[in-house]
């Protein structure tokens, strides 16, 4: 089982990974600052920012990403001091708040209790809200009004978002297990259990892929998982790294990033790992290329777009996994996964600048700032407009062209 301050202590000792772990504050010889941003630089596209928001305190020091969601023009986000809330996704304002801070979670229970601290951010389903919690909980809650229904308990901390899909919640924890829960009760219908979690690894989970009746994840030990979604039983894994190299630093190769679905082919990659293409109903690899990462991909047309863990943005040819494009320009930035809104690649940095990148040659088309505070989740686009969060809870929406 993974120990939560071990796996601080590694982030802390990593590389380039100190952001990640919530310690800005860090003082290590060997981390590279961040690359410089050219004072000179004149963008290509306008982007207009439409509105930007705060909820609560964000991720604050927890090293998770809180990502939002947007269900049928409403934002749902979550932070870690016990706020949800659900937002206008045009406007910004307020359709429904609630707050767990001062009695436990929505006025249930022990009035004592810590404030709820909400982790990977909320899914939505129909009018069901599900939320995961660092305690190892995971609420079911009412969507259009933010009212309680059901709460079930969990071995360990939820890192990632749920999935809803019909009339179950999945559910991925710290400790290498998923969950599939009852969406109407909260009760436990079955769950998985990975033999073996490694002690080190990074700070965080992937989101789970559902897409047909398989539940697909990238592990902690640097494989992609498939299981049934009806019974949760291992379908096949996959490894997307090895684990070779003398320290335990060497051998961490977490897949901590989302896996892509297209047609019926898989793509994933992993931390000190590879880039690789499945064939999702058989596992079989179709091609393998070196790549290390520690975030999300994204896909567009015939690319995969991936940032490698120095921060380099790349995009590869989907069919082959062959280089297309690489752009430097933004290493040792500390880039969240990328997106893709239209014909741009939007990241978010360490000091809560986002960047758009063509998709055609992956020259720097455009740059706001949403704070002064790191950015870790991955992009969501929704339609034309794409939603930025910063680990202090501030959200940003922005839509290329036109006049801010």
């Amino acid at each position: 089982m993974k120990v939560f301050g071990m796996k601080r202590a590694m982030m802390v000792a990593l590389v380039g990974l100190v952001a990640l772990a919530g310690c800005h504050n860090a003082k290590k010889e060997n981390v590279q600052p961040p690359t410089p941003l050219a004072k000179d630089f004149k963008p290509t596209v306008q982007v207009t920012r439409l509105w930007r928001e705060s909820i609560g305190d964000g991720a604050e020091d927890t090293g998770v990403r809180l990502r939002p969601t947007v269900v049928d023009g409403v934002l749902y986000a979550d932070s870690n001091d016990g706020k949800l809330v659900a937002l206008d996704a045009a406007t910004g304002k307020t359709v429904w708040s609630k707050s767990s801070r001062t009695h436990g979670w929505f006025g249930w229970g022990d009035k004592k209790r810590k404030d709820a601290s909400y982790a990977g951010g909320p899914a939505v389903s129909g009018d069901l809200l599900a939320v995961g919690t660092l305690d190892g909980h995971v609420y079911g809650v009412n969507a259009k009004d933010g009212s309680p229904r059901w709460e079930a308990t969990i071995k360990s901390e939820v890192l990632a978002s749920p999935v809803i899909v019909g009339d179950l919640v999945v559910v991925r924890t710290g400790d290498g297990r998923v969950y599939g829960l009852d969406a109407a009760s909260g009760e436990r219908r079955w769950v998985y259990d990975q033999s073996e979690v490694p002690v080190l690894s990074l700070r965080g989970n992937g989101p789970l892929l559902v897409a047909n009746g398989v539940v697909f994840f990238g592990s902690d030990g640097g494989k992609l998982v498939a299981l049934r979604l009806d019974n949760g039983e291992k379908l096949w894994e996959q490894k997307l790294a090895n684990g070779e190299g003398r320290t335990e630093i060497e051998r961490l190769d977490d897949a901590d990033g989302a896996i892509l679905l297209d047609g019926r082919t898989l793509y994933g990659a992993a931390y000190h790992g590879n880039l690789v293409g499945i064939d999702g109903p058989t596992g079989r690899p179709l091609w393998t290329h070196p790549f290390s990462t520690y975030t999300s991909l994204a896909a567009k047309g015939n690319a995969i777009y991936a940032a490698d863990e120095d921060s380099q943005v790349w995009a590869f040819d989907k069919s082959s996994g062959a280089e297309m494009w690489k752009n430097d320009k933004l290493k040792y930035r500390w880039l969240t996964g990328p997106a893709v809104q239209g014909d741009y690649v939007v990241a978010g940095d360490i000091e809560g600048y986002v960047h758009w990148l063509q998709t055609g040659d992956g020259a720097l088309a455009a740059r706001e700032r949403l704070s002064k505070h790191a950015i870790r989740a991955q992009p969501l686009v929704v339609g034309d407009i794409v939603y930025v969060e910063d680990v202090e809870g501030h959200i940003g929406a922005y839509r290329l062209g036109g006049a801010r």
